[in-house]
């Protein structure tokens, strides 16, 4: 048998995309008039797929069984026809032959085309060249495929595309689906990780008549029954912790958070975190969390500690370093700003290592936020957690009983990425008034990304909330590490895109 001999396209006579979409539609005609027609078939039985059938070939030589999926390519050889079937577990081979089909059948088969799903009935064998098979007594034609997959050997390249078009996508590249696998499969892990530690998982509103739980710009819809503005959340924070006054002392929430701000390789407009509180613990406990949900997540999904990012081998391992801001930015850039208490000259330190103060409030504490923002996260590669942020820029997280110009606060830094945020929650009623009033002189002076006065929230903590520990973590920018990703739309299924003008 010759079946590894394949046609090659560039020998076939060209056809305009015009024509080969007339003879795709010509083809359904001319099975509906003859009583065939594929898309009125409602279903079929399948009881094998690709890799099962691969995996357990010795069990199964011999089987009768019944695949489907789509015919990715076809190689004619007179009364026999090799095809590659791809299901949701991979592809297998199909050897049909007029003698098992019949004469009438397998003519009606060498009309369909490559992109049409089929059901087929058969024998698994082997191939005298060793390769695993199904030997055909029935195809049925279950979908017509009306338009042409892109060109096999250069396949869907075009990166917009792409994300336009992700079904085509899905189908011709096999490293997509194999993606959106592990992010579906960190999730799950995600979720017996906390369920196996006491968690609860909750939903929380999506529309908000107040924009708050963070420092973003919101989108505003309106509900017009009520003719009010709302909001579409931008953190799903004082809700849960209003659960955790409430007696629910471990909660989290796995959802969609939206961000009307820019798009980058690391910015989507919506995308997707999970938020967890747990009362009577403190960020310290957040670290251990963290970094034992990720590595071990790591060791699950990959086998190994081990991690290639944005052109960075990482090392995933526990036992990550742990130093405050102040300690990275005196290591980076020299500067000892817990020697410093003056904010003109925190502002002056700064100024004279190159950071931009421009529109930035002139405090100790911004100054050392932006020495790090600006000039040392981009230094951080391997996992990093960076604590102790300033107040100034932590309007949620509760003051360090040491200095109470910075409070108990990390970040956790991958390859230059910020992969998640986590606080001794603010749980003072009243200092937690007095910063949502900074934050509502920031925007009423035009600042429309500052927080707003949430006085529900303010009645809550004023009931009592207990010390707590709270993290936030990127959903996406995790599956980004976890799958060599470069960019944020490489790991969201339907990102945000410019629509065609």
């Amino acid at each position: 048998m010759a079946e590894q001999k394949r046609n090659d396209p560039a020998q076939e006579p060209e056809q305009s995309l015009s024509e080969l979409l007339q003879v795709r539609r010509d083809k359904l005609r001319d099975l509906q008039e003859a009583g065939t027609d594929p898309f009125s078939i409602t279903k079929y039985t399948v009881t094998a797929y690709s890799a099962q059938i691969k995996e357990n070939f010795d069990a199964m030589e011999g089987q009768k069984v019944s695949v489907a999926g789509r015919l990715m390519s076809k190689r004619g050889m007179g009364k026999a026809s090799f095809c590659d079937l791809q299901d949701k577990e991979g592809r297998v081979q199909l050897y049909v032959r007029i003698d098992e089909l019949g004469e009438e059948a397998f003519a009606t088969f060498k009309k369909y085309d490559i992109g049409d799903i089929v059901g087929v009935e058969g024998e698994v064998f082997k191939t005298k060249r060793g390769e695993i098979s199904v030997k055909a007594d029935q195809v049925t034609l279950l979908s017509k495929s009306l338009l042409p997959l892109p060109e096999k050997f250069h396949g869907l390249t075009d990166v917009e595309t792409r994300y336009r078009q992700r079904y085509v996508d899905l189908i011709v590249n096999p490293d997509v689906r194999r993606t959106f696998e592990v992010r579906s499969q960190f999730i799950s892990y995600l979720r017996r990780f906390l369920d196996d530690r006491g968690y609860m998982e909750v939903e929380t509103p999506v529309l908000n008549t107040i924009s708050g739980g963070a420092t973003a710009r919101p989108f505003i819809t309106h509900h017009n029954t009520l003719d009010l503005d709302m909001y579409l959340r931008i953190a799903t924070e004082l809700h849960l912790k209003r659960l955790v006054v409430g007696g629910l002392d471990r909660v989290y929430e796995i959802g969609r958070i939206f961000r009307n701000e820019g798009m980058d390789t690391k910015h989507n407009p919506e995308f997707t975190t999970v938020e967890l509180y747990e009362a009577y613990a403190d960020f310290n406990d957040m670290m251990d969390l963290f970094e034992e949900l990720l590595s071990g997540a790591a060791m699950k999904l990959l086998g190994t500690y081990e991690a290639q990012w944005q052109g960075e081998q990482i090392n995933l391992a526990p036992g990550w370093p742990r130093l405050t801001m102040a300690e990275a930015v005196k290591e980076h850039l020299g500067i000892d700003f817990m020697a410093i208490t003056d904010d003109v000259e925190a502002v002056a330190a700064a100024k004279a290592r190159g950071i931009d103060m421009d529109g930035v409030e002139p405090t100790w504490g911004h100054a050392l936020f932006e020495c790090f923002d600006q000039k040392v996260e981009g230094m951080l590669i391997q996992p990093t957690f960076i604590t102790m942020h300033p107040v100034d820029v932590s309007p949620l997280a509760k003051r360090s009983p040491q200095d109470p110009r910075l409070t108990e606060r990390f970040e956790l830094f991958i390859c230059r990425s910020e992969m998640g945020n986590a606080f001794s929650e603010l749980n003072d009623p009243i200092d937690q008034r007095q910063r949502f009033q900074k934050q509502v002189e920031l925007r009423e002076g035009g600042d429309d990304e500052a927080g707003m006065m949430d006085d529900d929230y303010i009645t809550a903590l004023e009931y009592g909330l207990p010390p707590t520990g709270g993290l936030g973590i990127g959903i996406d920018r995790t599956v980004m590490m976890l799958t060599n990703s470069s960019s944020i739309r490489d790991v969201i299924l339907f990102p945000t895109m410019k629509p065609l003008e």
